[in-house]
């Protein structure tokens, strides 16, 4: 066990986090997400490793230590009925068998800090009934969004982690309360913006003689490919464009449904279809290779939870046209692109024919909106403020606490 160079309070840093992953993916945001922490703490001096489950089987190679739990993954994928709530209680009780063990690697000081780089309200409350609620150690709970029916449970269970300080239930958002409540130990912050990591890119907003429009993504029908792609084909240009329709599929219906699509627009030489999941240096390349990112997609979950393919527009510094229920608080904020109203096709025809024939004119407005984006939501940035919520440096959310805007401010300023 390697000598502990420093305390874990004001002033001090910690040098091991672990991070307790349980869930597998074959790839995409989750696992990008994982990343930025692992490779932006460790820039900023920290030894980082992994606590799985038992048979967990990683999709990319952190080159960081991995811990095995006992206890398995246990996957909903595909399982309905009465053998869904059984695996549903199998996953409780592996949860508080997996929580009790990180516990005690945190009693023998084997890590300084802990972090679940995915959690929703289950995860508090199945912490309320485990002893790792008591850790020694700072714990960060990482929630990507909470909505208004997850709210109530959220507060509910968080309140009662208020006696353990070492706890704290972070939420990723753009304000600094949850549906106007606001308790001492839960922090809100930005998300990060996905960066290239893997190929040599230089960020640019540039004029193109054929505008390059991506539609990028995991493929599922709620996206409406075909709705959008009747849209586009009617669309009136007046700057060359193509289109690049990238789709990973997970389950066979989805697979069939996508292949149905292309065979039916084959006929359109200038749209291009790409049926492949994309991981790493492919998935930077191809987004690097694109000029506009496209997300038509509508669903009322997105005004609650940050849109993974939106800040690797931003991140990537790619305008984006998208629909106006994705993380609107950034688009009000920052000029890097249109939206249309969600769910209307109409619209989105109308606002896809004025982005695209005003791109020209709008373009330096695009760079200077993505420039100040990537730099507000940059993953060094989150880092920062991952580690002054450890540390005990960054301002908890409370009746008092300052907005969430000036409490950033505070964090930048104090950043090395």
């Amino acid at each position: 066990m390697c000598k502990r160079k420093y305390r874990l309070d004001k002033g001090g840093v910690p040098v091991r986090i672990g991070i307790f992953e349980n869930i597998m993916t074959p790839g995409g945001h989750e696992v990008d997400f994982d990343r930025i922490l692992v490779e932006e703490l460790q820039q900023r001096g920290h030894e980082v490793s992994f606590y799985v489950p038992e048979n967990f089987e990683f999709n990319f190679d952190y080159q960081v230590p991995v811990v095995k739990l006992g206890g398995e993954v246990v996957s909903y994928s595909n399982v309905r009925g009465v053998k869904k709530l059984f695996y549903a209680m199998k996953r409780e009780y592996n949860r508080q068998k997996w929580y009790a063990q990180l516990y005690e690697a945190a009693y023998r000081k084997d890590i300084d800090a802990l972090i679940v780089p995915t959690s929703t309200y289950r995860y508090l409350r199945a912490l309320n009934k485990n002893i790792l609620r008591r850790s020694n150690i700072p714990i960060i709970f990482v929630l990507h969004g909470i909505n208004p029916k997850e709210a109530p449970k959220f507060l509910r269970e968080a309140k009662k982690l208020l006696p353990y300080k070492n706890i704290k239930p972070v939420v990723l958002t753009f304000v600094n309360h949850i549906f106007g409540h606001k308790l001492p130990n839960i922090y809100t912050i930005y998300p990060p913006a996905y960066t290239a990591r893997d190929i040599e890119f230089v960020p640019s907003v540039e004029k193109k003689d054929v505008l390059t429009i991506g539609f990028f993504g995991q493929y599922r029908r709620e996206k409406r490919l075909r709705d959008f792609l009747e849209v586009y084909v009617k669309g009136n240009y007046t700057h060359k464009v193509r289109l690049l329709v990238q789709g990973s599929t997970m389950h066979p219906e989805d697979a069939e449904d996508f292949e149905q699509i292309i065979q039916e627009y084959k006929a359109h030489p200038e749209i291009e279809f790409l049926h492949k999941g994309l991981i790493g240096a492919e998935w930077q390349k191809a987004l690097a290779e694109i000029d506009v990112l496209l997300m038509p997609y509508s669903a009322p979950r997105y005004l609650y939870h940050w849109g993974g393919m939106l800040f690797t527009a931003i991140g990537f510094q790619k305008p984006v046209v998208a629909s106006n229920d994705i993380n609107p608080e950034v688009f009000a904020k920052f000029d890097i692109g249109m939206t249309f109203k969600s769910g209307d096709m109409g619209d989105l025809q109308r606002i896809l024919e004025t982005f695209i024939n005003t791109y020209d004119d709008k373009v330096n407005d695009y760079a200077q909106g993505l420039a100040q984006a990537a730099k507000k939501f940059s993953p060094e940035s989150f880092a920062h403020r991952i580690e002054a919520i450890l540390t005990g440096e960054y301002h908890t959310i409370n009746p008092k606490a300052m907005p969430a805007d000036k409490v950033e401010a505070a964090i930048e300023n104090k950043k090395e």
